[in-house]
């Protein structure tokens, strides 16, 4: 696939990682690339816009007019008037690490060498940028996406803008101690850094994760589905555990990303200052009274189950006996939390947790966030405005406004009449570089 150009006023049809502005400029200035949108959904949770042109310089915003203004020689055009166009999407939960798990995932760390795995998440970062994601939030691996991260940020590298936690954090035996299920032999082998017990030993494992380039901290306040140990999915971390990584992680001007599930571990999480609450499955009113109170944000990361049931499907022994029963009960409780969250006015950010479901298959949460209580519009702002904030990042993305950058996405027919249409996004831009039309 191949850029096309042609002289004075060029119209772009690109697939390929290559700056649209790449065209010849007066010395000095950056070249200008006007984008035509017959639809702009410019601001979401705004109204739709007509016709508009985007004017973009640098990679940045320049000016949205309202119309499809004259495009002056020297100029590249990229021609969306027959499409919706959309700010870039934000996946708020991700681990680009791995598109595997249950024993397959647990087998390919003892028989794959470190960089074959760097690879493995190159390759699931590109499958979620053309899939419309031009930003996510990656919540715990072995360290190979901060590499990429920086990669992607020197230009060495495509990708999507990427705020990582490092490796995640917990409690011995709790969710992020990689050594469950693994015989006494070789446990010691797998790194264990990232545990923690007592507010001291909590208190520098977030040092230690921040020493190391974490954007943002994730810490597991109880068990977790995946976790290969038959403990429940209830609180596995005391209040001042979870105060002491909170307070540490706000001393550095980190948010907190909490994995947790039932009420107790929710509550924990909330109480001791959390940013964001992840999966969130036995949420309760007091939980939602927190929320309020705190301004929290909530990623439901619905699509898991569409992960469990594939792989289900294609080999029932994919997950041992312990497992499967908590994957069992995860598929028949989805949704519900999020239909008691979105009445009461928690705010939502989106997120998928891909690598338990599918890299390049995000879109797929917008259709069961709209099944479990929220429109179409709703389902927007959460993957758009509110994962921006809750990211940190809304000065630069979210929308597409002047002084942004040029993160934009386009669909053939109105998303905000049928949500399912983000799952045929035919254009995607990042920082003003076309990588699929």
């Amino acid at each position: 696939m191949k850029l096309m150009m042609m002289a004075m006023v060029t119209t772009v049809a690109i697939a390929t990682p290559v700056a649209v502005a790449a065209q010849a400029a007066p010395a000095g200035t950056d070249p200008l690339v006007y984008v035509y949108a017959g639809h702009l959904l410019d601001r979401p949770g705004k109204p739709m816009r007509g016709p508009s042109t985007i004017i973009l310089r640098g990679g940045k915003v320049a000016e949205v007019l309202d119309g499809l203004a004259e495009v002056p020689a020297g100029a590249t055009l990229i021609d969306l008037k027959d499409h919706y166009v959309l700010p870039g999407l934000i996946d708020s939960h991700v681990h680009l690490g791995s598109d595997r798990a249950g024993q397959e995932g647990l087998l390919a760390g003892f028989t794959e060498s470190r960089q074959l795995a760097a690879y493995e998440t190159y390759w699931n970062a590109q499958k979620t940028l053309q899939a419309g994601f031009t930003t996510v939030r990656n919540l715990g691996d072995d360290g190979a996406t901060i590499a990429l991260r920086e990669a992607i940020a020197r230009g060495w590298v495509s990708g999507p803008r990427i705020i990582d936690a490092g490796r995640s954090i917990s409690t011995t035996s709790g969710h992020m101690d990689g050594r469950l299920g693994v015989g006494d032999d070789f446990a010691d082998a797998i790194p264990h850094d990232n545990l923690c017990d007592g507010p001291d030993e909590c208190r520098k494992a977030v040092r230690m994760q921040i020493g190391r380039g974490a954007d943002v901290i994730k810490i597991a306040t109880t068990g977790g589905v995946n976790s290969r140990i038959g403990a429940g999915l209830g609180k596995q971390m005391f209040d001042d555990e979870a105060k002491a990584i909170v307070e540490t992680a706000h001393l550095y001007g980190k948010k907190v990303a909490v994995h947790a599930h039932g009420a107790d571990g929710i509550i924990v999480a909330l109480r001791a200052g959390a940013d964001s609450i992840e999966h969130g499955t036995l949420l309760d009113d007091e939980g939602i009274a927190l929320f309020k109170k705190t301004g929290a944000y909530y990623v439901s990361t619905l699509s898991t189950v569409n992960g469990y049931l594939e792989r289900i499907a294609a080999n029932p022994n994919a997950y041992s006996p312990e497992v499967r029963a908590k994957i069992d009960w995860r598929i028949s409780i989805t949704g519900k939390a999020l239909e008691k969250a979105v009445p009461a006015g928690v705010k939502i950010a989106f997120g998928t947790d891909a690598g338990v479901s599918k890299h390049g298959r995000n879109a797929d949460e917008f259709e069961l966030m709209v099944k479990h209580g929220m429109t179409p519009t709703q389902a927007i702002v959460a993957a758009t405005v509110n994962a921006a904030d809750l990211l940190g990042i809304a000065s630069d993305v979210g929308s597409i406004e002047p002084g942004k950058s040029a993160d934009m996405i386009a669909v053939a027919s109105d998303p905000l009449a049928d949500v399912r249409m983000l799952k045929q996004i035919g254009f995607v831009m990042r920082a003003g570089v076309v990588y699929k039309q």
